[in-house]
């Protein structure tokens, strides 16, 4: 990878792995040490998740204006002044406004970072996305580890510490990459060529379609943090085993890299066979939680869940990158994230109601019927793509 590059995802690798010294307890300590009703914990959520919706819309819309390493800076900015006063002012109502600034920031850096990777190495393909999908997981691994140590301590090491690492971010970025934007921007718009009208409203479509199952995967995704969570403390299974699935998430994301790019490169050399087996793959883990009554069923469908979403999360912003016209690729990378990010703050809401009346095995099955749509999706997204390439090439022929 180029050095640029190096410097985006080592970057990102601190500043994920300092918001998750944070994320994970976020609901805890507005219950616990606030003293807030869990229905208010999930407004503030949802007040983060909202903001970041708006910020990965506007980070997108940032880069294509002003470019990768102003959009990102000012993200970076905009999220460290918020953390900063989380350090000195944590209490009620000052923790809910910071989070959501701090939503809205983190939401215009990572849509900003993944166009700023195709940028930065867009012979990469899938390669650049990948690496910060890599890097991202590897800040979770350790910032959830860490992050429970830390807050046995005291909560207010969490903020001092998710602040530090910001400020490495910022620094890392503004020292490594402030004489990078220019020339990579420009090599990027010189290698592909600008597209106008009709084709340009189809690559639009083409991106909406495949983010319709984006986000029902997201939404079925996130129950495992949230509804099947607690399913499994039904089933008298303890906290410590629920945590031991993320370590083998974590794991083996990292660990299986150099076997799935050979199994890439061999089977599945085509984005659109990855995304179909990947969200396939989805359906299988939740065709395994249907049967599970014991720990190795889940055990088994984390690790089938880790494999689908292996491939299925580094290829959409791949393939939103390939789609976007000159100019448009950080709006692009921004409804990718903006759709993820909307998964994640409606799933809790859906799978809790459901649940609540009718139960966990409903649930399931309503998801895997996501997930098939999912795959439907992904099938004709490109369908009308296809058609005018066809068109175009006839109309080549007979010229």
């Amino acid at each position: 990878m180029p050095r640029a590059l190096w410097i985006l995802v080592i970057g990102m690798a601190i500043n994920v792995t300092g918001a998750s010294f944070l994320w994970p307890l976020n609901a805890i300590y507005v219950h616990e040490h606030l003293g807030k009703s869990l229905s208010l914990a999930g407004f503030v959520l949802m007040l983060n998740s909202g903001a970041s919706i708006i910020g990965n819309l506007v980070g997108g819309m940032l880069f294509d204006k002003i470019g990768g390493f102003k959009s990102v800076m000012l993200g970076i900015a905009t999220t460290l002044t918020a953390l900063i006063g989380l350090v000195f002012f944590h209490g009620w109502p000052h923790y809910a406004i910071f989070l959501t600034v701090v939503g809205f920031g983190v939401g215009i850096v990572f849509p900003v970072s993944y166009a700023y990777a195709g940028a930065i190495w867009p012979e990469g393909g899938r390669r650049a996305f990948n690496a910060l999908y890599v890097s991202q997981n590897l800040g979770v691994a350790f910032g959830s580890a860490l992050g429970g140590f830390i807050a046995s301590y005291s909560f207010k090491y969490i903020f001092i510490g998710n602040t530090l690492m910001y400020i490495l971010f910022f620094l890392i970025i503004f020292f490594g990459l402030k004489n990078v934007n220019t020339a990579c921007l420009h090599n990027q718009h010189m290698k592909k060529p600008a597209v106008k009208g009709i084709v340009s409203r189809t690559r639009w479509y083409a991106l909406v379609t495949l983010c319709i199952g984006y986000l029902l995967c997201w939404l079925s995704y996130v129950q495992w943090t949230t509804t099947i969570a607690t399913y499994t403390q039904q089933l008298n299974i303890s906290l410590k085993q629920y945590s031991f699935l993320w370590t083998i998430n974590g794991a083996l994301i990292v660990l299986a890299q150099p076997l799935l790019s050979k199994v890439l490169s061999r089977w599945m050399d085509k984005l659109k066979a990855q995304m179909l087996i990947g969200f396939a793959i989805f359906t299988v883990s939740f065709i395994i939680l249907l049967q599970a009554n014991s720990f190795w069923y889940f055990v088994v469908a984390m690790v089938v869940l880790t494999i689908a979403e292996m491939l299925v999360w580094p290829a959409i912003p791949t393939v939103a990158s390939n789609l976007a016209p000159e100019g448009r690729e950080g709006f692009y990378q921004g409804f990718v994230n903006s759709t993820a990010t909307a998964g994640r703050m409606i799933g809790p809401v859906l799978g809790g109601f459901v649940v609540d009346i009718a139960g966990m095995k409903p649930l399931l099955t309503l998801l895997i019927g996501f997930l098939l749509i999912s795959i439907f999706t992904t099938l004709i997204y490109d369908r009308k793509l296809k058609h005018e390439s066809k068109q175009a090439k006839e109309v080549v022929s007979i010229m």
